[in-house]
């Protein structure tokens, strides 16, 4: 992880293809562009590479949930419950559509805890969005049978976790709808892009027409095509999706070696003494991209981090707690409701709330708790090496 790692003749020959025609923007300009439509071509190899029935291009991740939102027609003062653990675009993009994020605790998951969702329903809520970090799993099984229960739509945020699965279904298409992000970090990269996947012919109509400035695209001329309603400015362009086609006919190799690099070097952590790791709701559906393990206390973590530092390999491991862009403990931005423009009430009496919420739940577990990112590029050597000089560190620094 990521796809950056590999990028090759296969992208360079994608691009090429589209700076021949000159044409690119995704929509339009049917013959100039020869018959070159990258973004038709990575939709369609999406839908067969992960099962899903329809699948929307986006500029982003962020615009993609937020695509998906509006086409559920999830809006002012409609509440969304999500993961005190994530990345800030899941809590942007709802706060963009007027509605209200509702952050609640997660568990050895590092995922949503299905019982502090549930106790999270009120007769506001209107979506539970599990977030699938460091690509692996929520409890889906508990997370569905809530939604279920009282009538909600299951939107998964599958931006980290592409490749993985559950039960033999691929994250992302097992909720109402489910987004990937494509940005150069990603397993797929677009360099940016994102994608919205439903099953749902009506919620995919939808998003093609909101991501295009509410154009219905049932013309032959964009130009005269209908507004059914109001839209954005969403498209990706065909020099991303370019990148992206290349990318994801490489996703098998990607998984197979981060699978392996993983399994490495785990089999060196798991000789720690007090380590333990991540809980995985289906193991064998984990994309692997990283290995997220525990240490008994904050305080024997921060020393082990602190160790590794000093050994010099720290980098590419990711002490989530004291992370500006992924735990609640540093959002102060959210919390003290500092917004460009004007909030509604419903979402800054939600946030002047959530400023003196606490997540001890959720901190118990973040505080011991590192991610280490699995690189493409590392050979069996390498990992090994890494696993030895890790596990030695680490000894040496818990004795």
């Amino acid at each position: 992880m990521p796809g950056f790692e590999f990028f090759g003749d296969e992208e360079r020959k994608e691009v090429n293809d589209v700076l021949e025609t000159g044409i690119l923007m995704r929509y339009g300009f049917d013959g100039p562009r020869k018959g070159i439509w990258k973004s038709k071509e990575l939709e369609a190899a999406i839908c067969k590479t992960f099962g899903t029935g329809y699948a929307q291009l986006t500029s982003s991740g962020t615009a993609a949930l937020t695509t998906a939102m509006a086409s559920f027609g999830i809006g002012a003062g409609d509440e969304v419950i999500m993961p005190a653990f994530t990345f800030v675009a899941s809590f942007e993009a709802v706060l963009s559509m007027g509605a209200v994020p509702v952050l609640v605790d997660i568990d050895e998951t590092l995922t949503l805890n299905p019982a502090a969702v549930r106790a999270a329903v009120t007769s506001k809520t209107k979506c539970i969005m599990p977030v699938h970090m460091c690509g692996s799993m929520a409890d889906l099984d508990a997370l569905k049978a809530i939604c279920d229960e009282h009538q909600l739509i299951l939107l998964e945020d599958a931006c980290q976790s592409i490749g993985g699965t559950y039960k033999g279904k691929h994250l992302g298409t097992i909720g109402h709808a489910g987004t990937f992000s494509f940005d150069f970090v990603k397993m797929i990269t677009c360099g940016e892009g994102g994608v919205v996947m439903t099953n749902d012919q009506n919620i995919y109509t939808k998003c093609d027409a909101f991501t295009d400035h509410g154009h219905d695209h049932l013309g032959v001329d964009r130009g005269a095509d209908l507004h059914p309603f109001l839209g954005y400015n969403f498209r990706i362009s065909e020099l991303h999706a370019a990148v992206g086609l290349a990318q994801i006919r490489k996703l098998d190799t990607f998984l197979t070696i981060q699978r392996r690099n993983n399994h490495i070097l785990r089999s060196y952590l798991e000789q720690v003494p007090g380590i333990s790791f991540r809980v995985v709701p289906d193991p064998s559906g984990d994309s692997a991209s990283f290995l997220s393990w525990f240490l008994p206390s904050q305080e024997k973590m921060e020393k082990a981090i602190e160790a590794l530092k000093t050994a010099g390999i720290f980098a590419g491991n990711f002490y989530w707690y004291a992370n500006n862009w992924h735990y609640i403990k540093k959002w102060d931005h959210l919390k003290n409701v500092q917004s460009l423009y004007a909030l509604n009430e419903a979402q800054q009496n939600a946030l002047k709330k959530l400023s003196n919420t606490k997540f001890e739940v959720s901190d118990a577990i973040m505080s011991r708790c590192v991610s280490t990112a699995i690189s493409l590029t590392w050979t069996e050597e390498q990992v090994h090496a890494k696993g030895a000089q890790f596990l030695q560190v680490l000894k040496e620094a818990l004795s």
